[in-house]
């Protein structure tokens, strides 16, 4: 099947479970309120494009290319970014739900997000320096090995990080947020 390049077109209402995605490069198009759960993306890349209010839950992410994509009001639940085209990748978030997804290793620092839910997101040996989790929910998200420098986490809640199990030079937190980096220790922190 041939590789096709789609620019500067916008995608509204499309169930891609039943209407396949055409194989290729989309670069500047826009897709709202489409259903790409469970969806096959391998290899399909898309750049400069917009996704509001998507839902992209298990959808099949082997060697696609995110570079410079934005996510707002999106269901992005049990996806494996780990398995994304690292060339160029760069996402931002908005307002979108990622639960259960991966980042395992990946090269989180040209990203964003903000108003996330994050419950259980694996970020294992990831490198999220100097962005912002701008309240966002990271409820049993995982952190070992992760870069964290510079990292701003004062609006986020319910992280669990160990110190030593992670580079958190200069990273910012709230003092409201003491307990979630001391919890191995097991002390009573009053504010």
């Amino acid at each position: 099947m041939s590789q096709q390049f789609i620019d500067d077109q916008t995608f509204k209402h499309i169930d891609f479970n039943q209407k396949d995605i055409k194989k290729g490069t989309y670069e500047n198009c826009q897709f709202q309120d489409c259903n790409f759960s469970t969806v096959s993306l391998v290899r399909i890349n898309f750049v400069d494009c917009l996704f509001n209010n998507c839902d992209f839950s298990n959808a099949k992410l082997t060697e696609t290319g995110f570079q410079n994509i934005s996510f707002e009001h999106c269901k992005l639940m049990g996806l494996r970014f780990d398995s994304c085209n690292s060339f160029l990748f760069a996402v931002n978030f908005q307002n979108c739900r990622l639960d259960f997804s991966s980042f395992y290793k990946v090269d989180l620092k040209k990203s964003n997000f903000q108003d996330c839910s994050l419950v259980e997101v694996d970020f294992v040996r990831a490198d999220l320096s100097k962005i912002a989790l701008k309240k966002c929910i990271l409820t049993n998200a995982t952190f070992e090995q992760t870069i964290l420098k510079e990292t701003d986490f004062s609006s986020a809640i319910n992280f669990n990080i160990e110190p030593s199990e992670n580079q958190i030079e200069k990273a910012k937190f709230s003092i409201t947020s003491l307990p979630n980096l001391l919890r191995k220790y097991n002390l009573t922190i009053e504010i």
